[in-house]
């Protein structure tokens, strides 16, 4: 594509994945990779992965500090969880350029898939929440917290996603927060945890700054209008999840059979 073709369709795609995480409140940075390799035409899978790592963290800052402003995060909660979801994200990004391009895309559809069907069971109510991480319950929390911020951050680095699909439940796990709380504190851990893989990748000069750039406009600009209709579809929310759960297994099926098949 021309230049100007490649930043439209970067600008669309941001504006596609914000408009989704301003509807339903998440999953839409999966789409980040896909759109970037079969949409906005970047030919090296590694470039996609890395450029997604950083667009999604920006976006995910602009978004914190709006849930911060709210009181929705629970700081000493997230910070236990992202500094252990770092260490795996580090380490996961690093496998993660190691592998091959074409089957690690193809490996992020199966995973696209997974979620798919995680996010139609329907979500539990937590039951704590005034939940803090004290000196009094330390020991008995972080074991949960710790552990379980280990394994979403390796999945996070090695395909190159902020993780909030897998960081809301994750905490919810690990802490019992409610589901509003665990939304607002896990923009913090996907910001340390994108941050991550995208410093990893950025040292290897895996990175498109000029796609980053349209990336990020678009994604405020998606997010806004996402929220402004979300708001009014409330009572509707579950209904949303549940399409666009199904539109994501049945791209995670078309990437993976692209990359295998």
């Amino acid at each position: 594509m021309e230049p100007a073709s490649i930043a439209f369709a970067a600008l669309l795609s941001g504006a596609l994945i914000g408009f989704v995480l301003g509807l339903v409140g998440g999953g839409g940075s999966i789409l980040a990779v896909p759109l970037l390799v079969y949409f906005v035409g970047v030919g090296q899978p590694h470039y996609a992965i890395g450029t997604s790592a950083l667009a999604v963290t920006l976006n995910a800052l602009a978004g914190l500090i709006g849930h911060a402003r709210q009181g929705n995060v629970r700081w000493r909660c997230a910070l236990a969880f992202a500094l252990a979801g770092m260490v795996g994200a580090a380490i996961g990004a690093e496998l993660g350029k190691a592998f091959d391009g074409e089957r690690l895309v193809g490996l992020f559809g199966i995973l696209m898939v997974i979620v798919g069907l995680m996010m139609m069971r329907k979500r539990k109510t937590a039951e704590n929440p005034e939940v803090r991480l004290t000196m009094q319950n330390a020991r008995t929390m972080l074991a949960r917290i710790l552990p379980t911020g280990l394994a979403v951050g390796l999945l996070s680095g090695f395909f190159g996603i902020g993780g909030g699909f897998l960081i809301v439940p994750g905490l919810i796990f690990a802490t019992a927060m409610p589901i509003g709380l665990a939304i607002g504190t896990s923009l913090f851990v996907i910001t340390a945890l994108g941050a991550t893989t995208a410093v990893s990748y950025a040292v290897s000069g895996l990175l498109d700054w000029g796609l980053i750039m349209w990336l990020v406009l678009g994604g405020i600009a998606g997010s806004t209008l996402g929220r402004w209709i979300g708001t009014r579809l409330a009572s509707r929310k579950r209904v949303l999840e549940i399409g666009f759960a199904i539109m994501v297994i049945a791209i995670g099926l078309w990437v993976a059979g692209q990359a295998f098949l």
